[in-house]
């Protein structure tokens, strides 16, 4: 989930243009930011409709804008490929791309861990760790180990997804930098295929566990969005405009509820996830309008990633206050549900500036590579 932010840049016509130098600056893409934001809704409303503050006529709805709401999270994915892919560059060496990474999401994920862990020892109706599980959750293991999967914070799950990601994306970036615009295309297609392959087998339980949370069964996605960012500055990209790839995510989005959940609901927005990103990116390149581009949405994009690990305790707090699944009726509902986003936002701009970016700029000062 790394940010993208910045000024509208002109759209590189080779690679050329993009690769001169690894002092080059980086066009930045504030609209994928602003699509974060988009993504972490999603996941909030799902989690919402999940904990049952709405019942009747009012829970049906909450069902029908964010029963799909997990999908956020394979857009986080597809969106983790494309900027890392974006931003690297000739001669960026591993262990200093593997640090940033540290420094990026390890601060805000140890915070939230600490506090899932308070929150099991104080609080009734609880999870309670055990020393092992708490251990591969702070090492991002856990989610290779099915029942722990939810351990501590639970949507740390993807943070182990992308900690796998980011162990493999030096040599990914290698070969999709030997593999020039027409492999990144086939890469592209084969990670495609990929998925729905992976779909099959877990809609028919062939590999004996679900691949919803399982990290080596997440990488096409992110590969996926590393081989377009790939195409994109080599200026090979020719997918549709940024209304029209938004129309195919909303309509793979509703689809959603047409076939099993888990890791098959992925195969529906896919392909408008992996058009929507780079429609957004190009728009920002070539200065084209982009409601994602709005310093409110980028703002909002810049405190997703503490949004998304802070919220789901917010809302567990919430269930020793209202007790589980509570299905009020509409204004109740409503009520409960804009303290608990308010409560969650305000914590995620504390944690953003008291904690994620100071201990950001701490890390990376005091050890370069």
């Amino acid at each position: 989930m790394a940010a993208a932010t910045g000024a509208p840049r002109t759209l590189p016509a080779t690679a050329t243009a993009v690769e001169t130098a690894s002092t080059t600056p980086v066009p930045s893409l504030p609209s994928l930011t602003g699509l974060r934001w988009m993504a972490a809704v999603l996941v909030f409303g799902l989690h919402v409709r999940n904990f049952g503050y709405f019942g009747g006529t009012g829970g049906r709805i909450a069902t029908w804008g964010f029963g799909a709401g997990a999908t956020g999270v394979s857009f986080f994915f597809i969106l983790s490929g494309f900027v890392l892919m974006w931003s690297a560059r000739p001669g960026d060496r591993a262990p200093a791309f593997w640090w940033r990474r540290i420094a990026r999401i390890y601060p805000v994920h140890l915070v939230t861990a600490a506090i899932a862990l308070l929150m099991g020892l104080a609080l009734a109706h609880q999870a309670k760790p055990s020393l092992y599980q708490a251990v591969a959750n702070v090492l991002l293991l856990h989610t290779w180990w099915r029942p722990w999967w939810q351990t501590l914070d639970p949507v740390s799950w993807s943070l182990a997804c992308e900690a796998f990601f980011y162990a493999v994306f030096p040599l990914l970036a290698l070969w999709l930098r030997r593999l020039g615009a027409r492999g990144s295309a086939v890469l592209a297609g084969l990670s495609v295929l990929s998925v729905l392959v992976l779909a099959w087998s877990d809609a028919h339980h062939w590999l004996g566990q679900p691949l919803y949370s399982f990290p080596a069964a997440r990488l096409p996605e992110f590969v996926l969005g590393a081989a377009v960012a790939r195409m994109v500055s080599l200026g090979q990209w020719r997918g549709p405009s940024l209304g029209a790839s938004l129309a195919l995510a909303i309509i793979g989005y509703f689809l959603v509820p047409q076939v099993p959940a888990g890791y098959p609901a992925t195969t529906c927005t896919l392909i408008g996830f992996t058009l929507l990103i780079p429609a957004a990116a190009v728009a920002d390149l070539r200065g084209l309008p982009s409601l994602w581009r709005h310093r409110r949405l980028v703002r909002l994009g810049e405190l997703s990633f503490v949004f998304y690990m802070i919220h789901l305790l917010v809302l567990r707090i919430g269930t020793n206050l209202l007790g589980n699944s509570p299905h009020f009726g509409v204004l109740s509902a409503l009520t409960a549900t804009v303290v608990a986003f308010s409560v969650a936002l305000g914590l995620s701009w504390a944690l953003y500036e008291g904690l994620e970016r100071p201990a950001r700029r701490l890390l990376l000062r005091r050890i370069r590579f």
